[in-house]
């Protein structure tokens, strides 16, 4: 039943998105989640969080994902480490493909817009995404 349940929301989901060309022109730049809603129903809400993505997609469909600890003043520490991405628009979905030397999988962007994002995964987990405003102070 709850399989049932889920895949309704997520076709309901589905007729309500967005043109793929449109959702694409959002992606880029810094996100803090903000929320992930479980294939039960369950969900978590991340009041505060340690770490950022950011996403950068060019003009061929090419991009990565990285994982940034954000400082004060827009510093980030970062890793070399980055997710890379192919961009796909199939059946008037964009998704998201993800390989690293370790796994690839694959990410469906529901929406997206100038302050959020949203996406869902192959397991059918939903995560949202705000956009991240950095911390900035006057240190005069």
């Amino acid at each position: 039943m709850r399989r049932y349940l889920v895949l309704f929301v997520f076709t309901v989901l589905m007729s309500c998105a967005q043109e793929p060309e449109s959702i694409l022109e959002h992606v880029n730049g810094y996100w803090e989640i903000d929320e992930v809603i479980f294939t039960d129903g369950n969900k978590k809400e991340y009041k505060y969080n340690d770490t950022i993505d950011y996403i950068r997609i060019n003009d061929s469909l090419q991009g990565f994902r990285k994982k940034l600890k954000p400082g004060f003043n827009s510093k980030y520490v970062t890793s070399k480490d980055a997710e890379g991405i192919t961009v796909k628009i199939e059946s008037d979905s964009l998704n998201f493909y993800y390989k690293t030397p370790y796994a690839s999988w694959k990410e469906t962007v529901l929406s997206a817009d100038k302050n959020s994002l949203k996406v869902i995964n192959d397991r059918e987990t939903i995560y949202l995404y705000k956009r991240y405003q950095p911390i900035e102070l006057d240190l005069d």
